[in-house]
């Protein structure tokens, strides 16, 4: 596969953000490629991926034609309509007290939802409100049937995301992503996994958990490690009929860069088991005294982490149980073994 070439689109209006390393761009991939990309781990602007898209060319021509087209496929169902007060000037983050959100939701008429963002577009000092997590699947199949994917499999469902100016806090997936923006303009500030302990990661508790720390005006005496975050990040200007895969853990910032906004994403091969282990060892391990808890660590990084033949090649393979190459009823009986001792 082709070294992906480097494209550098000016963004919409100088930002402290401008001198972070841009994303690689490169053509829409064929299917072994994109497969490559998915496993190199890293993300990549996809540009031609679905020029062929209705949804796309009614979104360039204007946001009175994008809402046109899809109030035109609308089944009926409820849609998920978020908004933000006008003190939040587009930012969905926490509340003071970190237990609620910045911005309400409730669910109603598609055709409302269109009206009421259309009635706050370019208003100054309004809420700020989006359709956010929509799946088109269910609630526009005929959509799904016009705008195909051709890199993904079919039982991938697209999600819609419409709106005005949102300011969407740093987070991440468990899921790989693919966001394919339809109108509008979008900046994706990436962070990589490792950054995790620069990011000031709010609580589990109230998923997902966002990073307190603000990049687009950093307060960087509260939050002195998140220099190191922004240090490592990487920007992406995505414009309309632009792609972004995401790899699943990487933390991303979202700003809408103009009054109307729409994107189609889709999300694919996450797994919740480790999020499970990762909170069992939470419970397990974090409260231990030091000498058990190095032992564990040691552990961890040699069965675990390790190479499984350095730590346990010296076993012969029909032996080595959970620390081998575990057969489907080893790993349910496992399993089963595991509900039993949380029971307890």
């Amino acid at each position: 596969m082709a070294e992906p070439t480097r494209l550098d689109p000016p963004p919409a209006a100088p930002s402290p953000l401008d001198a972070s390393p841009r994303v690689a761009v490169r053509r829409v991939p064929a299917p072994a490629d994109f497969a490559a990309i998915v496993a190199a781990g890293h993300p990549v602007v996809l540009k031609g991926l679905f020029d062929d898209w209705v949804a796309l060319a009614a979104g360039r021509a204007s946001p009175g034609h994008l809402t046109s087209y899809l109030a035109g496929l609308d089944r009926g169902a409820p849609v998920p309509l978020m908004e933000a007060s006008a003190r939040s000037k587009g930012r969905f983050a926490y509340r003071a007290d970190m237990r609620e959100f910045s911005f309400t939701k409730r669910r109603v008429p598609l055709r409302e939802a269109l009206a009421r963002i259309a009635a706050l577009e370019g208003r100054e000092d309004a809420p700020t409100a989006a359709i956010q997590m929509l799946p088109l699947a269910e609630a526009m199949p005929d959509f799904v049937a016009q705008n195909p994917m051709p890199l993904l499999s079919a039982d991938i469902g697209p999600k819609l995301w419409l709106g005005g100016a949102v300011r969407t806090q740093t987070h991440n997936d468990r899921d790989h992503n693919l966001a394919c923006v339809i109108a509008g303009r979008r900046r994706f500030l990436l962070f990589p996994p490792e950054q995790v302990a620069n990011l000031y990661i709010g609580p589990l508790g109230n998923p997902p958990p966002l990073s307190l720390a603000d990049p687009e005006m950093p307060d960087f005496e509260r939050f002195p490690r998140f220099r190191e975050a922004m240090a490592a990040a990487r920007v992406a200007w995505i414009e309309a009929g632009d792609a972004l895969f995401l790899p699943r853990y990487w933390w991303h910032h979202v700003t809408s860069l103009g009054p109307f906004n729409a994107m189609v994403n889709y999300w694919w091969g996450g797994d919740d088991e480790p999020y499970h282990v990762f909170l069992a060892a939470l419970l397990a391990l974090r409260d231990l005294q030091p000498g058990a808890r190095a032992y564990w660590r040691t552990m961890f990084e040699a069965h675990v982490f390790g190479d499984p033949e350095t730590s346990a090649g010296h076993i012969p393979e029909s032996l080595r149980g959970a620390l081998g190459a575990m057969r489907p009823g080893e790993r349910a009986d496992l399993r089963r073994r595991l509900a039993a001792a949380f029971r307890s």
